[in-house]
This record gives structure tokens, sequence and C-alpha cells, in this order.
């Protein structure tokens, strides 16, 4: 996180409510550090948990903040039998609170970092097989009124593997379909190249022909996905749709917009892409991340070794 040495911000932080002080992290998090608002968001909801803790337990300022508030606070998360990756994000956005502190010059110790977060179980994504994601992407029918949209999203979310976010936020500007590949704006507005098959390209013609123009009002403006009201397609109701068409295809309950994210990396590493290729598909800082992929499809290999060897 860049330094800040402007020392009005520490002046005016010192007599404000811990509150508000939140309030600025969050906006400084937006205005200097540049991440995105989903993550933004993510921070919010978090630190509006520990903010009722401090209230409940007469915390008025960032300095009054002690190690011990913070691991008595962990040990309530997990008697309301949290799980594990929510108390480690929660940890994560206080210390990203209190090193906030300790740039502004509010309290003179980050000892927030040192303290032990629960160590959590690597969990592999669900990935479905080749042959039920294509019963995904058939799953709209033609009959429908936004078949050709809803084709086009679920082909682009297995095609690129982007987010929902991403693929609500891609507009008609960053399509070239001449040579087949679309841009995208990831994590931190992190912009990246992508791909596209031809399946893909097809059906977001088909859309761009057939449907896109009728949908088409000022509050869309370049937005490739557009809502019955001629507004860009936000990641909820992205969200939505997916549930639908899973439900009707017959996909396990669980699955989400990510879950063909997991298909569309799983799908490559076991078709021969290289890790690096498939890393920079999809937007990782750290190749570790990617990797997970490997173990998902070894978990298929391992499976299909026990069902055929003669000696399992």
């Amino acid at each position: 996180m860049p330094s800040i040495q402007t020392k009005s911000i520490a002046e005016k932080l010192s007599i404000l409510p811990l509150g508000t002080a939140v309030n600025d992290f969050l906006n400084y998090l937006t205005v200097e550090a540049g991440l995105s608002q989903n993550t933004i968001l993510g921070y919010g909801r978090d630190l509006k948990g520990f903010l009722e803790y401090c209230k409940s337990n007469k915390i008025k300022e960032l300095r009054k903040i002690t190690s011990a508030a913070i691991q008595d606070y962990q040990r309530l998360l997990t008697m309301d039998n949290k799980d594990e990756a929510s108390i480690k994000r929660a940890l994560v956005a206080i210390r990203m609170f209190l090193r906030f502190g300790k740039l502004t010059g509010l309290v003179d110790n980050d000892f927030a970092s040192v303290l032990e977060a629960p160590k959590l179980w690597q969990k592999l994504p669900i990935v479905c097989s080749k042959r039920q994601v294509l019963d995904l992407l058939h799953a709209p029918s033609p009959k429908e009124p936004y078949y050709y949209r809803d084709k086009t999203m679920l082909e682009l979310l297995y095609a690129t593997g982007v987010r929902a976010s991403e693929l609500a936020g891609l507009k008609i500007s960053d399509l070239n379909l001449d040579v087949g590949y679309l841009r995208c704006f990831g994590k931190g507005n992190k912009e990246r190249i992508i791909p596209v098959g031809k399946a893909a390209i097809a059906a977001v013609a088909e859309y761009l022909e057939k449907q896109r123009p009728k949908l088409a009002k000022p509050a869309g403006g370049d937005f490739l996905l557009l809502s019955r009201t001629g507004r860009g397609l936000g990641r909820i109701e992205i969200w939505r749709l997916i549930k639908k068409y899973a439900l009707r295809a017959g996909m396990p309950k669980n699955l989400t917009v990510h879950t063909l994210r997991h298909c569309f990396a799983t799908h490559l590493l076991a078709g021969g892409a290289d890790l690096r290729s498939v890393q920079e598909m999809l937007g990782h800082v750290d190749i570790a991340t990617t990797q997970i992929y490997t173990h998902v499809d070894q978990d298929r290999l391992r499976e299909t070794h026990r069902k055929f060897h003669p000696r399992p």
C-alpha cells in the first residue's frame, strides 16, 4: 500500500469517530489503492461487523484497538460458527485498516500483521464435465425472448473464463470478432486480452445482429449485454440467469458463475494447455492460484486409473 505523508489526514482522523475512520479508509482504497468496487464492498461488510463489536465494547478510536480485542473478536466469529474463509477475510480487512492507521500516523504499531489467521484447508473447485457444460450451453431455448443474449452470456463465460463482474463490464468496443479476442478489466482494473473461440464469436455476432439493437437504449451505452430495460446486465442478474439455466440443464445445485471459470481452466489444462498461458487468461497474479486446477485434473486421472486399471 502506498505511503501517506499528509499530516492533516492524521490530525483529522484523531478526532473522528471510528466509523468515519473506516469510511476514510474505504475511500482511500478507492482513490489511492485502486482496488475494485467488489473488493472494497467486501472490506466494508467485514469492517461493519468489527465496528459493531467495537461499539459494544466501547472502543471509539482506532488507537484503542488492541491485539487482545482482535483476538477476542476472532473467537466470537468462531463461536458464531463462521467458516474459516470468512474469519480470515475479516482479519485481512482489520489488518488493512490498522495498516492505514499506521500510515496516517494515528497508530504507532501495526500489531495486526503478526496476528495468526486460521489455517485454511484448500478446497478444490467444482468442475463439470465437458458434456455437462454443453448441456448448459444448450439450455436457453430459441423460443425465449432473450435467447440470443443469454446464449452469448453462457458461451463467453465458458470460452474466456471471465468473472461475472468482468462480463457485466464488457463493452462492444472491447471485442474484436474478426481477430477473435476480447479485452477485459479484472481485479485492480488490470487489463488482459483473452482469445475467443468460433462458437462464442458466432453467438456474439448473432446477438449483435438480431437482438441487441432491439434492447439498446441510451442508458445501456456501449455495454455488450443489456437487460430488458436497456441497461447493462449486472453481475447479480448474470448470477440469477446462470442458476436458472443450470437448474434446467440438471447441473449441480451449488453451481455458480465461477464454476464456468473453473471449467474453462480445467478443460484447457486437460487438453494440454500450459499453466502460464492459463494463468494469463485468468488474470491470476500468482501462478500458485492457477495450480489448483492441476490438482483437479489429477483427481480426474486418479479416478480414471481406479476405474480402468486391471489392478486398481
